[in-house]
This record gives C-alpha cells, sequence and structure tokens, in this order.
C-alpha cells in the first residue's frame, strides 16, 4: 500500500499534467500555401486580335496561287477594298520583299499578279522537283490548248464548238500537266466552268505574258 506522503504527491504530479495538456497547443499538418488547393479564378478576358491590314489581306490572296489575281476579283473577295488600294497593297508588297532580300516577288500577268519566285531563284525548283520531264503534245491537245490561250476563259462547250469534237478527255491532261487551270466556277449565272493558261504555260513558251502570244497577222505570216 502507498504511503499517503506517495499518494499527494502522484496527485499533484496528475494535476500538473493535466494542467499541462489542457494548455498545450498542437502542431498539426495545416498545407503551406504553395500546397494548397487553387483558387477557382475567373480567367480574364482576351483582348480581340486585331484585324489584318488590307496589304496582309491582298497578300494572302497572292500566296493562295491559282490563278492570276486581278484587282476585280480581290475586290469582290474583300470588303471595302477598292482598285487603288489593291495597287498600292501591291507596290507596298514588292517594296518589302525587295528591302527585305525576299527570294520572291509578284508580277503582273494576264491582266493580274501572281507571286513568283525571282529569277536567281528558279534553279531551287529544279534542285527540289528534278529537272521536267519534256513531253509532246498531241494535234488534239495543241487545237485545245491554243484555243485556251486565245480565248481564256473559255468554257467547255465553247471549245467543243470552234473544234466542232469533244474535248473533256483533252482537257483534263492539260490541266494534270499544268498547262491550263480552272479559272472560274460554275455558278447559278454560268454553270459551265472556265479555263484558263497558267504560269507553267507562259513559262513553257517563253512569253512573259498573255500579251507576247503571236497575234492574227503573225499567225497568217506563218
Amino acid at each position: 500500500m502507498m504511503p499517503e506522503s506517495a499518494s499527494k504527491a502522484a496527485e499533484e504530479l496528475g494535476r500538473t499534467y493535466g494542467t499541462l495538456l489542457e494548455n498545450q497547443t498542437w502542431d498539426v499538418d495545416m498545407p503551406t500555401a504553395l500546397e494548397s488547393p487553387p483558387t477557382t479564378r475567373k480567367p480574364e478576358p482576351v483582348a480581340p486580335a486585331a484585324p489584318p491590314t488590307l496589304v496582309r489581306v491582298v497578300e494572302a490572296l497572292l500566296f493562295i496561287g491559282g490563278a492570276p489575281l486581278t484587282a476585280a476579283r480581290a475586290c469582290e473577295s474583300v470588303r471595302g477594298l477598292n482598285a487603288s488600294q489593291f495597287a498600292e497593297a501591291i507596290e507596298t508588297l514588292n517594296l518589302e520583299y525587295r528591302r527585305q532580300g525576299r527570294p520572291y516577288t509578284i508580277q503582273s500577268q494576264a491582266q493580274g499578279f501572281v507571286l513568283t519566285l525571282r529569277p536567281r531563284y528558279k534553279s531551287v525548283t529544279t534542285k527540289l522537283y528534278g529537272t521536267t520531264r519534256e513531253a509532246r503534245l498531241s494535234p488534239a491537245a495543241i487545237d485545245v490548248l491554243s484555243l485556251v490561250a486565245y480565248r481564256q476563259p473559255a468554257t467547255k462547250p465553247e471549245i467543243d464548238s470552234l473544234r466542232g469534237a469533244e474535248s473533256g478527255s483533252v482537257l483534263r491532261q492539260l490541266v494534270r500537266r499544268g498547262l491550263v487551270a480552272i479559272v472560274h466556277r460554275g455558278d447559278s449565272a454560268q454553270k459551265e466552268v472556265s479555263y484558263g493558261t497558267t504560269q507553267r504555260f507562259l513559262e513553257l513558251f517563253h512569253l512573259n505574258s498573255l500579251e507576247d502570244l503571236p497575234q492574227t497577222q503573225d499567225l497568217q505570216r506563218l
């Protein structure tokens, strides 16, 4: 049996520990600032991008390629663009290209404009794609190509009527060879597509533009 003095000492020690436990501040695992879950915040509104300038839009139209880009076609495609602004955009772009030493330029062709490599860089095409294999054109293909060159934009029925023969397969052959391209898709006013010659046609026949084609009086002298 515990002596009375020892019992009192034990009770006193117990009360002391009880007081300490009541007043103790305990450390717990609290998330730090870096570990705290992200708060849901509304994204800040992004300022709308400024619309491209007319010069850049004209450049994009030229980059697409296809038939030479005329002022009328560009003005139909771009709201607010007029012929004077189109001419200024062409001049501005060519000035930029010369100043920046770009390997391409904008050339006038068949009443329109095309984006093409400068002469000193023409060899790049050969290195990339190899030399162009020469292929003879059949008399029918020469007839159709001549009609397209002089009558463009020309539709298949027009060519058929002038030749007195069906020209669909020949036209498709010329399109595959890159000498002829569709320059106008059919619409409600004109259901038939129209064909015209390409830059490759000019290069193959060493012409700067369609104005260099032999005229009627020249053909009569041949």
